[in-house]
Parts: structure tokens; sequence; C-alpha cells
């Protein structure tokens, strides 16, 4: 009896993930090249209107793409080997600039405003991917590729920048390589991947902006993350591969080329776009994305939770 039980329990379990799968790509959608002819993209992140920035980071820039005229144009050169980028709320463009081992934020006039540099007066090793929460603290991941020269810090950590840009915290120390990072919408969960360990973990967020309650989401590690408007992760490897909240794989979207990050974008935010080595791709979906800073009234779809502001 209890093994029949356990094998209905397996079926159900099959048919809805094959049911979320079926449900997340549009109907009929294929993944199309919009640019190519890059070195290396990475950091997509979509404005208020649904425009896509992104960096192509061996050629130090910032590009742009106009979901309305279907342009490509170049949004900084000489970007300090930009890599991450979030937008807040009020339209500043925040960039984890791996170069200049910064995290920057610049203005939608232009103005450059360094928001910081270090940790307990120590260089970071090279920023690379951040999460801006409700509150509008950043979370960003400080890992090192490539050479180790000049490191001043003791590893590869997590850092939590507060919202008045005052104070950086520590807020995980124990992973080989961060990378990937995003946290929900209501500003309760936080996914790392770490990279080097090839894993991907989810934390509670505290009242403080430190983490706990540290799980293992899945055995696979990602360059970058995203969120959809119902709880699923995107997370990047040889295809974009997504998981639900519980951890189980629901669907796998293969690209021409090895995809670096994602992020939803377009009009009505139901677009992924997908940075893949010398070029930049996207696909229609059947759900939007997850509620963002600049972007914050998206309509739920499926359980998100209630914003439950932080007390600082």
């Amino acid at each position: 009896m209890i093994a029949k039980r356990l094998i209905v329990a397996l079926a159900l379990v099959a048919a809805c993930s094959a049911q979320e799968s079926a449900s997340i790509v549009a109907a009929g959608a294929q993944v199309k090249k919009l640019a190519g002819g890059f070195a290396f993209t990475e950091g997509p992140a979509a404005n208020a209107q649904g425009d896509v920035y992104f960096t192509d980071i061996p050629n130090n820039r910032i590009l742009k793409w106009s979901v309305e005229a279907g342009t490509l144009s170049t949004f900084l050169e000489n970007s300090g080997g930009a890599n991450g980028l979030y937008f807040d709320k009020a339209g500043n463009l925040l960039v984890c600039q791996g170069g200049d081992r910064r995290i920057v934020a610049i203005s939608p006039q232009g103005g450059i405003t360094v928001l910081t540099d270090q940790y307990e007066s120590k260089k970071f090793n090279s920023p690379n991917d951040l999460w801006i929460d409700p509150n509008g603290g950043v979370y960003f991941t400080d890992p090192r590729y490539g050479s180790r020269d000049g490191m001043e810090q003791d590893g590869e950590h997590v850092y939590y920048l507060t919202p008045d840009h005052k104070k950086v915290i520590r807020v995980v120390s124990d992973m080989v390589r961060p990378n990937g990072v995003i946290g929900t919408p209501n500003g309760r969960r936080l996914y790392v991947a770490d990279h080097g360990a090839n894993r991907t973990y989810s934390y509670r967020i505290n009242g403080d902006g430190t983490l706990s309650d540290k799980q293992l989401f899945v055995e696979q590690g990602s360059d970058g993350v995203t969120l959809d408007a119902r709880g699923n992760v995107y997370l990047t490897d040889r295809a974009v591969t997504v998981y639900n909240r519980r951890g189980a794989k629901v669907a796998e979207i293969e690209v021409p080329e090895g995809p670096a990050n994602v992020t939803f974008g377009g009009k009505d935010n139901q677009t992924l776009f997908i940075t893949a080595r010398t070029s930049l791709y996207s696909i229609p979906m059947a759900v939007r994305g997850a509620r963002t800073a600049i972007r914050p009234g998206q309509q739920r779809e499926g359980r998100q939770g209630r914003q439950r502001p932080r007390q600082q």
C-alpha cells in the first residue's frame, strides 16, 4: 500500500514538472540571435522600458539593446571592466566594475558615483554580479578569475552594501567561487551560485542584511541567475536550465552558444534575454520575469508572498 502511494506521488510530481516545463516558454517560440560579433557578453539588465543593457567584458564596454527600435548602441566605453548590471528604482544603473574592483552607480544623466571599492580597507577581488533588495541594499559576489595577482582579500566572498551605502558586510565566506546572485521580490530569500563548487544555495535574508538558513538548492553552479514571476530559478551552463522553487528541473532552453547570463525584459517583461559568448539572444516566454526595483508594478503569477520591509 505504501509502495503504491509512493508511485502515485512520484507520478503526480512528474506530471506537474512536465506541465510547468510546457508552460514556461511561449508556444512555438525559438531562440533568436539579436546581435553578435562581441568578445564575451555578460551582465544583462532591463530598464523601466524593457530595454536591455549588457556588457562585453574584454572590449570594456556596456551596450544597450532597444526593444522598440530593435537596434544596438554603445552606452559606455572604458567601462572599468564592467560585468554584472542592475537598475535601482531611481533608474541608476549599478555596475560591477571587475577591472576597477568596485561597485559604481551611473545616473540617468550619465554621472558616475563610486558606491564601494573595499572591505576592511582592502580592495575587492573583482565584483562580478549583484542584486538590489527591496530596501535598496546591494548583494554582490566578489570572485577572481584568471590571475591572482594583487588580491588583497583572504578569499572569494559575498557582500552586502547597506541601503545608506555606508557599510559593507561580508555575508558569505565559505564558497569556492561565488558568481551569480538573485533574490526574491519580497526580499526574503537569496540565491547564490558557487561556480567553483558547481552548486547553488539559497539563504534566508535577515532584517540586518545578513544571511542564515543556508540550503543546497541544486547541484549545479551558474554564471548568471534570474527569477520569473512564478518563482522559477534560471541558471546558465551548457544551456539555460530552469528549476522550480523546490529545486526540480522544469525546463532547459538550448542556445547556439554557451549562455553566460540571463534576464527578463521587453515591454511586457515577458522576453528572456540571454548573453552567450559572442552574442545576445532572446526568446518569448509564457511567464513574466519577477518584479525588480525599477519594474515594481509587475503582477505576480503564483505565490510570491507579500513584500515585507526590513527594519534597519
